[in-house]
């Protein structure tokens, strides 16, 4: 089983903050979103893993490296324009072979991982094997280990949604395999969608050789899907277990952070002195230092950071090297390098890098925020 991860794209819908970095790199509870699927292959037995960049290739790069650290090897394939899910697909033909694949959208965040979505594709591909056998219909030419020995089709992620007009939504027939896919109906037939997480096997390349770009001029994966289903092919489906996340926006990435944090163990191993109080589940890394404030968790601080006659409140993520000075702050995620200084209040908001928030004169009141890297922002 190989991974295939989709990271190109241009994340408009988080602007300004990805006019300068890679949307699959902000940070939830100050690791990168794009990590967290990495380490999600890992997990379920997935060492060989192709993702597929855009224009922040290099961030992408930069980041991941390798992929030695995450105890997987990655390979970079580069995508010249935004055509599509199915089209990553076949621009990493010769990476992907014939062995069976998950595809994972990169800025998606599950609670339940990867692992046992790809158990139940291996049992069903098992038992497939099995059935095959014993009706002979199993050419004895191929090897027991082949993906086409076990027949092992297609397998998607659905999830139930109160707007499936929104979505891709998947209609299940009455033997539990998908019979249609229907691209944001007006009349859904189910309140399933597709989460964005998918299995293959190599019967998916005929399928993205043979569609047609759609109106919007992508190829897309649902088509591919809808193509298996119509020659033939059997796709199953799973239904979620826990929350998905697609982390594209501000509020969907800030209730992210929310439900990671409530999942961390509190650990302070940087110095807080006497007139502070660390409450709670926080995560104080080394190099950090907290003056006269009071830190309430779930929070996490990177390294090197300062806070000082400070309040940071629950669910709250601050990156490496920040300074956080006179100030409240609470439901918010900052990212490297930002100031904040002498802001009577922030909430629900999303900092990006560098950034300088100070106030002129003394003005209360509480700021919702989305800044880009390198921003600075006065309060009159």
């Amino acid at each position: 089983m190989k991974g295939l991860i989709l990271s190109g794209g241009a994340g408009t819908r988080l602007r300004p903050l990805t006019h300068t970095r890679a949307k699959q790199l902000v940070p939830i509870a100050n690791k990168p979103v794009l990590f967290y699927g990495i380490e999600d292959m890992a997990a379920a037995g997935i060492t060989e893993i192709a993702i597929v960049v855009g224009d922040t290739h290099q961030e992408i790069r930069d980041a991941v490296g390798t992929g030695e650290r995450f105890g997987v090897s990655v390979t970079y394939i580069h995508q010249e324009a935004p055509l599509g899910l199915a089209h990553c697909v076949l621009i990493a033909r010769d990476f992907l072979g014939d062995d069976c694949f998950v595809m994972y959208l990169g800025d998606n965040m599950l609670e339940q991982g990867l692992a046992g979505f790809v158990a139940q594709f291996e049992q069903q591909r098992k038992q497939d094997s099995r059935l095959a056998t014993d009706s002979r219909a199993l050419d004895d030419s191929q090897p027991s280990t082949d993906c086409r020995a076990g027949r092992c089709r297609a397998q998607i992620l659905l999830a139930p949604v109160g707007n499936p007009s929104s979505f891709g939504v998947a209609e299940i027939g009455p033997d539990g395999d998908v019979v249609n896919l229907v691209e944001k109906p007006r009349d859904p037939p189910s309140n399933l969608a597709l989460v964005g997480v998918y299995i293959f096997d190599a019967s998916i390349h005929e399928a993205v050789r043979a569609i047609e770009p759609s109106a919007r001029g992508e190829l897309e994966i649902t088509d591919a899907i809808h193509w298996l289903i119509r020659t033939g092919h059997r796709v199953d489906h799973r239904i979620l277990e826990g929350w998905w996340i697609d982390t594209g926006k501000k509020d969907p990435l800030l209730e992210c952070n929310r439900l990671v944090l409530d999942t961390i163990t509190r650990q302070v191993d940087g110095m807080v002195d006497d007139t502070s109080r660390v409450e709670g589940r926080v995560v104080v890394a080394e190099g950090v230092r907290i003056v006269s404030s009071t830190v309430r968790g779930p929070v996490v601080i990177g390294a090197g950071s300062r806070i000082e006659n400070t309040f940071i409140g629950p669910y709250t993520s601050i990156g490496a090297n920040c300074v956080i000075t006179d100030s409240e702050l609470d439901h918010s995620v900052v990212l490297d390098g930002s100031h904040v200084i002498g802001i009577n209040r922030i909430t629900d908001s999303l900092i990006g890098q560098h950034v300088r928030v100070v106030r002129s004169p003394d003005h209360r009141s509480a700021a919702r925020l989305l800044l880009g890297d390198h921003s600075q922002v006065e309060w009159e």
